[in-house]
């Protein structure tokens, strides 16, 4: 029986509607654009799949056009840590692909998903070129910084209504993820992989945080009412546990 093809070997070139989905395109230059596009490709990477493994030599930038992935690593001990979940609109790796180093975590489909790719030398040759691709580089820097500071200050609580929210409140981000909108397409338990608890603790998160009008809980998903108001809740827990 022939081997399953890899995420690679199912690369195929994006739709316009995959296209259009790329927040990043509409800042290059028509010129940057036209040479650009056709090196664009995307895959359908599935459950149990690899998008990037630790040890591997760059390749790409990636970014989700649909699905939810996780980013993450095994300890010591072979326990999966997951550091953050990365919905639609979010590219990610790019202070990999800038300094060409192998991966250093994990990134897997929590479900079926379609992720794009920018090959690695065409990510740098927009770096020397583009201004408008050098801008939407620095402020995703910027704002995963400020992502990964959060998720290393929330994992030091063990109040679950702050990994909870800290978890959307990172899936929510407007400017690392700009195709989410207001409403967020997860199950509990995709939730419960991303905050590192069981299913019946991010129900019950849930449903506290819904109580403090934070969140309402949709069919198949969770809509935000208040993002300041989810990352506030991080603040205040952080302060009860001092």
């Amino acid at each position: 029986m022939p081997a399953h093809p890899s995420v690679y070997q199912r690369r195929r070139p994006p739709t316009r509607m995959e296209l259009d989905q790329i927040p990043w395109l509409g800042l290059l230059r028509n010129d940057e654009r036209q040479q650009i596009e056709p090196q664009l490709v995307v895959s359908d990477p599935q459950p149990g799949d690899y998008v990037c493994r630790v040890g591997r030599p760059v390749t790409y930038w990636f970014g989700v056009i649909s699905g939810l992935l996780k980013m993450s690593n095994d300890d010591a001990r072979g326990q999966t840590m997951t550091f953050l979940g990365i919905p639609p609109g979010g590219w990610f790796g790019e202070g990999t692909v800038l300094k060409r180093e192998s991966y250093r975590y994990n990134i897997q489909p929590l479900r079926p998903s379609v992720v794009a790719g920018l090959p690695a030398d065409t990510f740098h040759w927009l770096v020397d070129h583009s201004l408008g691709f050098n801008r939407f580089i620095m402020h995703q820097l910027n704002e995963r910084l400020g992502q990964f500071i959060a998720a290393r200050e929330a994992d030091r609580l063990n109040n679950p209504e702050s990994r909870v929210a800290r978890s959307l409140a990172g899936l929510f981000n407007p400017v690392l993820y700009p195709g989410v909108g207001d409403v967020l397409r997860i199950t509990q338990q995709e939730l419960a992989y991303l905050a590192g608890l069981s299913r019946q603790r991010v129900n019950e998160a849930l449903q506290a945080l819904q109580t403090m009008r934070l969140i309402e809980v949709t069919y198949g998903g969770v809509r935000i009412l208040d993002l300041d108001g989810l990352r506030r809740v991080m603040i205040e827990r952080r302060s009860d546990n001092r």
